[in-house]
């Protein structure tokens, strides 16, 4: 049974996407298609803020790509100095929040020690790290449509039909892959179950009228596999 996965793929350790394994134990041939192309952004911001732990009283990740903004900060090798010799160690004496096992995986990399990752979404999030925090945020990326994704779509439902089910992996996916979807698909759209990695990407496709057929419980591989095993 086929199924579309709106999202870059991830290797770990040199394997397959850890969503494409998964998928593949319970029987589903998955395809993943990049929706999203990232800039990063606030270099200078980010990094002046790293360097002063103590005014803060913790540190929140809402994404990998987060991470990644950190790691692009200790690609100087300056700041990976600093970074080794005492900001990491005064960083790990506060509160480090993640949203979603993905994130935490890659702040464990970067020495740090992750909290929060079983909430799931920043819903919940900000219920396990409570009320009457101020919070200061920095944007450290920004989003663009991939160059191939109108492509990459055609392609894929030329060469492998239909799928059984389409899985939105962020409220962009919705907004740059969702039009094209419901073309393509024409006639044979009522075959497909569409599903969400999460409730905010689920309200997306609410929106749009769209009929969201399952939403995973958290967003990890084996969550979402087991919730559209269920409607599939």
């Amino acid at each position: 049974m086929k199924v579309l996965l709106l999202k870059d793929p991830k290797e770990s350790d040199g394997g397959p996407d850890s969503y494409i394994k998964e998928f593949g134990s319970h029987g589903l041939k998955a395809t993943l298609i990049p929706v999203l192309t990232f800039e990063f952004i606030s270099h200078q911001t980010l990094s002046e803020k790293l360097f002063h732990p103590d005014q803060y009283r913790g540190l929140i990740f809402t994404s990998p790509r987060a991470v990644e903004a950190v790691k692009l900060f200790l690609m100087d090798s300056c700041k990976k100095e600093a970074w080794k010799n005492y900001l990491r160690e005064k960083w790990n004496t506060k509160p480090v929040y993640v949203v979603g096992k993905a994130t935490a995986g890659l702040v464990t990399e970067i020495g740090l020690k992750p909290q929060g990752e079983d909430c799931g979404n920043a819903e919940k999030l900000a219920g396990f790290i409570c009320s009457h925090i101020m919070l200061e945020s920095v944007t450290v990326y920004q989003t663009s449509q991939h160059p191939d994704l109108q492509e990459s779509l055609t392609n894929y439902f030329s060469q492998e039909g239909v799928p059984a089910s389409v899985i939105f992996f962020s409220p962009s996916g919705v907004k740059y892959c969702l039009k094209q979807i419901l073309k393509l698909s024409g006639d044979f759209i009522s075959q497909i179950k569409f599903a969400a990695i999460g409730p905010t990407t689920a309200e997306a496709l609410l929106t749009e009228g769209i009929l969201v057929s399952c939403t995973a419980s958290r967003p990890t591989p084996q969550d979402l596999a087991v919730e559209l095993k269920k409607c599939l």
